[in-house]
């Protein structure tokens, strides 16, 4: 491990730890990548998945394709802070396992701390991959990793609501026909549509397509674009069409309004499919500003190979991942974790095996990578401007205008330090 790596990891740590509070570990041991070679021993592997144990399906499929590279593999959970400061650290002295599977914004952040190989150097396959999923791992012309599946956002909606107030779904192709569709609906006596518009970045990850919507771009928080996307959410919360707890709503909390019957419509994610399917409630694109589906951010994980001392185990670290990514086990890993597969092929397997996949898909195909245009490591920084925006906005403490345009002041500063 070279100096270089040691302060770049360092340097990466240090801020991570300047944005967020770092959350605490899971139960897992998170020893170090063990003994490996490139024709046998054992293998490591880090995800962010604690919800799994030994006997799920995720589990025993990373098993099978270890056994299948002739190697053993020993799988350590994380939760997704967790797991980035792991990397970190173990990038740091030069202890990284031999496989990471991280949220695709911390991408970036591995990768300018140096601890990430690219696809050119360890031989991972990317030529299938849809480009706009691929985006979220490619920094300065390398590409740093291939994603397990993509997730997104959608609007599910409530037939039941929407037919009594006279609404119908087909009608809602720009903001301007969905706001008097919430207008009806509280006219028929119902709730309008709730958001997670909380100050954490699933805030951010909630106001990005109302955002890019508009058109704005993340180098200009404080364009007149974005300004009118901010406007649209605070014009709902003083109208009533969205209520004052999108304040503080989690993706989680927001979705538990919506369960409640009362809503039209909530913003939420594939992650919801199933308890969506068992309200009956379909979903439609979120409209952009003058009509046709906004762009939306994508979420979901990227395999990356760490940099290790033995160069020869990336090809078995490479075949692992290609076992775990191949089109047959990716649907089925996908479905499980509610993910699209990030290929054409996978995606038709996902169709003929569940139609009513098809609206996430047609999502996913529009969807743009938080840290894509490369800006990497930039967009932590922004995010967290502009969530602090959105907060300042709601909240009534400041106009859009205003917050957004303190945002980019400050975004600004903090990333010419």
């Amino acid at each position: 491990m070279t100096v270089q790596i040691t302060r770049r990891a360092c340097a990466a740590l240090l801020a991570l730890t300047a944005v967020t509070a770092l959350a605490a570990c899971s139960s897992s041991s998170g020893s170090s990548s063990s003994a490996s070679s490139a024709t046998g021993g054992t293998y490591s592997l880090w995800d962010p998945y604690p919800q799994y144990n030994a006997s799920s399906a995720w589990w025993k499929l990373v098993a099978s394709c270890g056994t299948k590279a002739g190697v053993t593999i020993k799988h350590t959970a994380y939760d997704t802070t967790a797991l980035t400061t792991q990397a970190l650290l173990a990038g740091q002295q030069g202890t990284s396992p031999n496989i990471l599977l991280v949220d695709n914004p911390v991408v970036s952040t591995l990768a300018t701390a140096g601890i990430l190989t690219t696809t050119a150097q360890n031989g991972l396959s990317t030529g299938a991959i849809a480009p706009n999923i691929l985006g979220a791992g490619i920094l300065n012309g390398g590409t740093y990793g291939v994603p397990i599946g993509a997730n997104t956002l959608a609007l599910y909606y409530n037939p039941k609501v929407l037919q009594a107030a006279g609404v119908s779904p087909a009608s809602i192709t720009s903001w301007a026909s969905l706001t008097a569709a919430l207008a009806k609906v509280k006219a028929a006596g119902k709730k309008g549509i709730t958001f997670s518009g909380i100050n954490t970045e699933e805030g951010s990850f909630q106001f990005l397509p109302w955002f890019w919507g508009a058109g704005a771009e993340l180098t200009n928080l404080g364009s007149s674009q974005a300004t009118a996307a901010l406007t649209l959410w605070t014009t709902w919360i003083k109208d009533g069409y969205a209520p004052n707890s999108v304040i503080q709503n989690t993706q989680t909390t927001s979705w538990q309004e919506f369960q409640t019957g009362d809503f039209a419509f909530a913003e939420n994610g594939t992650w919801q499919k199933a308890g969506a399917a068992t309200m009956g409630a379909p979903i439609i694109s979120i409209p952009a500003e003058n009509g046709g589906a906004a762009p939306v951010p994508t979420g979901g994980e990227f395999f990356t190979i760490p940099v290790q001392k033995d160069k020869a185990s990336y090809a078995t670290s490479a075949k692992i991942i290609q076992c775990l990514s191949s089109t047959s086990n990716i649907v089925t890993t996908d479905s499980t974790l509610n993910y699209i597969a990030p290929t054409k092929a996978g995606q038709q397997a996902q169709l003929t095996a569940d139609p009513s996949l098809s609206s996430w898909v047609t999502a996913v195909g529009v969807a743009k990578a938080r840290t894509g245009d490369n800006l990497g490591t930039k967009y932590p920084v922004i995010s967290q401007q502009m969530w602090t925006a959105v907060q300042k906005a709601e909240s009534g403490a400041a106009a859009p205008a205003s917050a957004l345009q303190a945002a980019q002041s400050a975004a600004a500063a903090k990333l010419n330090q």
